[in-house]
């Protein structure tokens, strides 16, 4: 006996009329439960531009009724269309499809009378808003399956070659992995029979009408909507199929033209993965920001709240640097700072280099939270010679159990992984977020990366981690901020693989915007003499990596009684010391105050001279 469903209804947009509808226990030619669209129920004179292209077969099916007579324009209500005849569709989308003129989830938007969506009346074990996923199409014997059997049968498919026939819809995960622990037996590793208890959950279970459907061929990415449960054929051989129905929509898209976020996703190597934190991109594909808007306010979504599919793909801005961010930093031109804004921008990974004193690390913070909008978008870590993966990335540590106090080593994620999951979260991903490694040349890069090299380089992909072997991806919005002092020779400089994966900015007192800065601080209203004797330092210091930088001479202390004598004595002078160790040089002849005022003062008396001769 056919299971009887109650009526369903159907809210037009704008405020508009009510539809009516009838779920069917009768199967289309895919699989997919019908439904029909009771005679006398309202549809919209128009539909979206998008329509014809989301959703060609509805499209078809709505250009022929109206053809045809069966739906036409309505007395009962002026202004829409009225369905004249009982109409029979593949699926409550499809029916949805016709009536209100767009891409429609018939599962979720078709209700009873008290408000319960369609979905709540099929067996069907994952519950919450509908998911999207990915199905790889390979065949074990080569052939092209999306190309030759999906998109012409409408349908996705998933090869359990060794399962055992008449697998019930709702099994559990459990039940899966003993099932395929005594199916698969020495058929399949380990790792493998973990992937396909996965891969057949997720078939099995998890996925339900109304979820999205997406899958590869050719270079292009395919969408559509499964609109069945799972069927399983059983070959003569005594070979598994599991198969389910889709309403395959639009044209295939270039999967280089597609944002970046969907690229790392569609990267990862299994036959099924979860797309749903990429759902909202998904769904904006091939789509205006103006359509989107107009869908949300369609289907009654909170006013004034912008729909995910815009927000998912709004890009990563960071804003102009202005004249007031200039003064504030003593940068000589707002053209340099805009510089910094264009190499982030194009990098995502730059370095400020340069000898000690010269702002990187003040610089660094003070860029990524004007470019964050805040410091809760900035995250600092300092690299030292022990530092190492586990400390950066992932590794185990011991972590003390709450209730038994006993010690035992966890997987426990580092700064890194922690923020790039803060960035990666929902309402976050068009905001950009700022990771500063202070002293990044202090540390064996390559052992601190390790995996982690590749993803600088190719930010549209993804890798396997070490430790949790699990997918992941930087984040489009994560950028990364290092600093490198050059006069610490403890550690070789960078190697050339990290040197082609940032972008590097030298702060240096020999050029602009560190040059001048001491100068520009002091303004007019304090004695110019630091920036004096700075300069004449400097001059006489040959190795460029080794020059003082203004930070020393930019601190309160400094302009107490006695205090840039103090800052020289203990804080300039021993860094030359260290730097001439071993030469027998005299340091204070050379670099001390006495020495560069008396050559400051001879300087300017020149100066003077030169001045006041006149010439003959």
């Amino acid at each position: 006996m056919a299971q009887e469903y109650p009526e369903f209804q159907l809210r037009l947009p704008h405020g508009g009329p009510t539809a009516r509808g009838r779920l069917l226990s009768e199967m289309g030619t895919n699989g997919s439960q019908k439904m029909v669209v009771l005679a006398g129920s309202p549809a919209r004179p128009d539909v979206v531009p998008s329509f014809p292209l989301r959703t060609p077969s509805s499209h078809r099916l709505r250009e022929k009724l109206i053809a045809e007579g069966a739906i036409r324009e309505s007395t009962t209500w002026p202004g829409w269309l009225e369905v004249i005849l009982d109409v029979e569709c593949n699926s409550p989308s499809a029916a949805g499809d016709i009536l209100v003129g767009r891409s429609c989830n018939g599962w979720l938007e078709w209700k009873t009378d008290d408000g319960r969506p369609l979905a709540d009346f099929l067996e069907q074990v994952w519950s919450g808003p509908s998911r999207a996923w990915l199905v790889r199409g390979a065949h074990p014997a080569g052939l092209d399956l999306v190309q030759n059997v999906w998109l012409v049968e409408g349908r996705v498919t998933l090869v359990g070659l060794r399962l055992r026939p008449d697998v019930a819809q709702k099994v559990s995960k459990e039940q899966l992995r003993t099932f395929v622990d005594e199916d698969y037996e020495s058929a399949a590793t380990y790792n493998e029979k973990v992937q396909l208890v996965d891969e057949l959950h997720a078939f099995f279970s998890r996925m339900r009408p109304g979820d999205t459907v997406c899958t590869i061929s050719d270079g292009r990415l395919y969408i559509g909507e499964i609109t069945g449960g799972v069927e399983q054929r059983v070959a003569e051989d005594g070979s598994s199929n599991l198969r389910r129905p889709v309403e395959w929509g639009r044209e295939g898209f270039l999967l280089e033209e597609l944002p970046q976020e969907l690229r790392q996703q569609l990267s990862l190597k299994h036959v099924v993965v979860d797309l749903t934190t990429s759902k909202a991109i998904i769904d904006g594909l091939g789509v205006s920001d103006e359509e989107l808007v107009e869908e949300a306010r369609d289907s009654e979504a909170a006013s004034g709240v912008e729909p995910l599919a815009v927000t998912a793909r709004r890009e990563v801005e960071l804003p102009e640097p202005t004249e007031e961010l200039r003064k504030k930093l003593n940068v000589h031109r707002v053209d340099w700072l805009e510089e910094i804004r264009n190499l982030l921008a194009d990098e995502r990974q730059l370095i400020f280099y340069g000898p000690p004193g010269t702002g990187k690390t003040f610089l660094a913070q003070e860029l990524a939270e004007y470019f964050g909008g805040g410091r809760e978008q900035v995250k600092l870590v300092q690299f030292h010679p022990s530092y190492a993966y586990e400390d950066f990335f992932e590794g185990f540590r011991p972590r003390e159990d709450r209730l038994t106090r006993e010690v035992a080593f966890r997987l426990t994620a580092g700064p890194l992984r922690e923020f790039a999951e803060l960035a990666r979260r929902e309402g976050n991903r068009h905001i950009p977020h700022f990771l500063i490694i202070d002293e990044i040349n202090r540390a064996n890069l390559a052992k601190v990366f390790g995996e982690l090299y590749f993803l600088l380089e190719y930010r549209d992909r993804s890798v396997r981690l070490t430790y949790s072997g699990e997918d992941f991806f930087l984040p489009r919005n994560l950028f990364i901020i290092g600093t490198m002092n050059t006069a610490d020779r403890s550690i070789a400089l960078v190697d050339a693989a990290m040197r082609r994966r940032f972008a590097f900015v030298e702060l240096s007192p020999r050029i602009e915007p560190t040059g001048g800065l001491l100068r520009r601080w002091l303004g007019d209203e304090k004695d110019p003499e630091p920036a004096d004797l700075l300069d004449e330092l400097n001059a006489r210091i040959d190795d460029a990596d080794f020059r003082i930088g203004p930070s020393y001479l930019m601190k309160p202390g400094v302009f107490r009684a006695g205090g840039l004598e103090r800052t020289w004595r203990t804080k300039i002078l021993p860094l030359l010391e260290e730097h001439h160790y071993g030469e027998g040089l005299d340091i204070e002849s050379r670099y001390g105050l006495l020495a560069l005022r008396q050559a400051v003062a001879r300087r300017s008396g020149q100066e003077q001279a030169g001045e006041g001769s006149e010439p003959q």
